[in-house]
């Protein structure tokens, strides 16, 4: 569902195998750290090669406030092998400018940016990334090595004190954490424990198998580990002095040493431009701001393969501007990198553009489940909507009564695919059963299933009634920041008044749209479908079962697990209990292949249930680039999970062409 709005959670929050392969994701995982290995062993001898690197930070260096580069990044740096990547090294210099619809988006940052312990490359494969090898024994003992001489954004060391802080101070701390770890760090109903094992490397072993830990480092929004304890100790009660932590909780207006730490501490909204970072580009703006603006990290861990440290684009200027125009400021020339914002509408204007600026349009495919999908509310406080949303058979009419032919030809010029709410066929978990699922137009058989559930009366206007005499009048919501919604659902209003359904459509901030959800005062939403419509096996199925309060379809019963039982409700429909089971299933697996079996016993159960309508997927998304910015590639998977947008494309390889020599 795109950017998460959580922040209480302290940021923390492949082909099948058979039965001779069943240790195929280990072996990857060792085949990974086994490239690492090679990589370190080039990386100081590249370095020693490449006596003539620039450097954009030389004046600087030159003016003694920077160690000379070979002082800056680890001793074995992350070499990216752009060549072997069908990519050109580039050279450093220049900014780029790109437009959000708020402050809270200058999040785009640490997902783009993707410094992650543990990330996915473009095939969605594990690497090391901060780290410079990991290695994983019975898919419960994770041992993770730092890369020596690796320097926070500050210049301080990184290290095992980063560590042992986030895990002493942090994730253990009652006052910090009083719901305790985050889901991803239990196993078998337990913590991990926790060891420093010399200055550079720690061991996590959890008592069970734990296959959602790894790609939890891996996400867009990233479990946190590491934390600069020589920064964040001053705002811990454990470490600051009494009277200076008095003082600070009062100059930043908060009420307790806690709110300071976590406002302090936020990495992954950047907002505090003192807070070290492991990041490409480091925030100097302090909100309120109109511009935000990023400069690279002058100890970023990366080098090309000439030795040439990344980014190679000294700035990033965020500039704010209102969501429903910043498709025209950029097909206007105001950006040079954007996506934000952006819709398939778009792109005859911004197509266009090209032949007035200097910009170019590409084309990805978006790998949500569905770009667009209509979210029954489950939990809705209404009980008679609630007792006929909670029937299968009239979210099968629901889906059943959509033309989707009609909305990809309109809204999508046919270059979209018809679907349920499912994974792509790019991912090895695809079946076109689940595709299909209730996704036919079939306006006789949708009338008959809601003539079976026995909602047959129907008033002057010839709508349906509901079991208390009201007319079927659904008003279906929306966090008002898509002119795509919209217009579908203009689409969609024709087409569920053909059945007897009439469809109002409300929009309002996003803010107040999550707070009305979860209050149980929306029946219905419009919203994107999965998030995560790639997924490999290996990869958690937490969204397609009641795990989240951001869950639109089911936020009670979503929150009641997300709050170990402090909050919600717990499910009470038997399908959504399935899946919860199932999902617990898959935290318990010791295998790929039986991870894909629970994966398939989902899906299944998904389409079957249509809990989520809907509508098509695989659409195109434009995104904008100045034409004399190289490696971002003409074709690509975009998406929030797994890809971060931009972040397994490696932004920080993107690089201005000028012409020079």
């Amino acid at each position: 569902m795109g950017f998460p709005d959580r922040t209480t959670r302290n940021d923390q929050t492949a082909e099948f195998v058979d039965e001779s392969r069943v240790v195929r994701r280990r072996a990857m995982i060792s085949r990974r750290t086994a490239l690492g290995l090679i990589a370190a062993s080039l990386a100081p001898s590249i370095l020693r090669a490449q006596t003539g690197v620039t450097d954009a930070l030389q004046p600087h260096v030159d003016a003694g406030k920077l160690p000379a580069l070979a002082d800056r990044l680890p001793g074995v740096p992350r070499v990216v092998n752009l060549a072997a990547m069908g990519r050109a090294p580039g050279r450093q210099g220049g900014s780029i400018r790109s437009l959000i619809g708020g402050q809270k988006d200058i999040r785009y940052m640490t997902v783009n940016g993707y410094s992650r312990l543990v990330g996915y490359d473009e095939s969605l494969s594990f690497q090391p990334d901060i780290l410079e090898r990991f290695d994983v024994e019975e898919d419960r003992i994770f041992t993770f090595r730092l890369r020596a001489g690796h320097r926070w954004s500050d210049g301080a060391p990184l290290t095992t004190d980063d560590f042992r802080h986030g895990w002493d101070d942090v994730l253990m701390n009652k006052d910090l954490r009083p719901g305790g770890l985050p889901t991803e760090m239990m196993a078998g109903g337990e913590p991990p424990v926790f060891e420093v094992l010399d200055d550079l490397t720690v061991r996590f072993t959890f008592a069970a198998p734990n296959p959602e830990f790894l790609p939890a480092l891996a996400a867009p929004q990233a479990l946190s580990l590491l934390f600069p304890a020589h920064y964040l100790k001053q705002f811990h009660a454990a470490y600051a002095d009494a009277d200076a932590l008095t003082a600070l909780i009062t100059k930043k207006k908060v009420e307790e040493w806690t709110d300071l730490y976590q406002k302090m501490s936020r990495s992954y909204r950047p907002e505090n431009p003192d807070l070290p970072s492991l990041d490409p580009w480091i925030n100097t703006t302090t909100p309120p701001a109109e511009q935000f603006v990023f400069v690279r990290n002058p100890y970023f861990h990366r080098v090309d393969e000439n030795g040439t440290q990344l980014p190679y684009v000294n700035e990033v200027l965020l500039n704010i501007a209102q969501p429903g125009i910043i498709g025209a400021k950029t097909g206007a020339g105001e950006s040079d990198l954007q996506f934000a914002a952006l819709d398939f509408a778009d792109y005859t204007y911004l197509k266009a553009a090209e032949k007035l600026h200097p910009v170019k349009v590409a084309l990805w495919t978006r790998t949500q489940g569905s770009v667009v999908a209509l979210k029954p509310n489950l939990n809705c406080s209404d009980q008679v909507w609630r007792g006929v949303l909670q029937d299968a058979r009239v979210r099968r009419a629901l889906s059943l009564a959509i033309n989707r032919h009609e909305i990809n030809m309109v809204s999508f010029f046919g270059l979209a695919t018809e679907s349920a709410d499912t994974v792509l066929p790019q991912s090895p978990l695809y079946r076109e059963e689940y595709a299909n699922a209730f996704a036919a137009y079939d306006p006789d058989r949708a009338n008959a299933l809601l003539d079976e559930v026995g909602l047959t009366d129907r008033n002057d206007d010839g709508l349906r009634l509901l079991p208390d005499g009201r007319p079927m009048e659904i008003i279906v919501e929306t966090a008002g920041e898509s002119t795509l919604q919209t217009d579908v659902m203009e689409l969609v209003t024709d087409h569920w008044r053909a059945i007897g359904i009439a469809v109002f459509v409300r929009a309002t901030q996003r803010d107040i749209f999550r707070s009305r959800v979860m209050a149980g005062s929306v029946i219905m939403s419009v919203w994107t479908g999965l998030d995560n419509g790639v997924p490999t096996a290996d990869m958690s199925p937490a969204g397609l079962a009641p795990t989240s309060d951001e869950q639109l379809e089911w936020p009670l019963w979503g929150m009641h697990y997300y709050s170990r039982g402090e909050g919600g409700t717990p499910p009470d429909m038997p399908e959504a209990v399935e899946l919860f089971d199932l999902y617990r299933t898959w935290r318990t697996t010791r295998t790929t292949e039986e991870r894909a079996d629970v994966w398939h016993r989902m899906l299944a159960l998904r389409a079957e249930q249509v809990f989520s309508i809907g509508l098509v997927n695989a659409a195109l998304q434009p995104l904008v680039r100045s034409s004399k910015l190289r490696n971002m590639p003409d074709k690509g998977l975009y998406g929030f999970d797994p890809t971060s947008y931009l972040g397994v494309y490696m932004p920080d390889t993107f690089w201005y062409d000028t012409g020079e020599a």
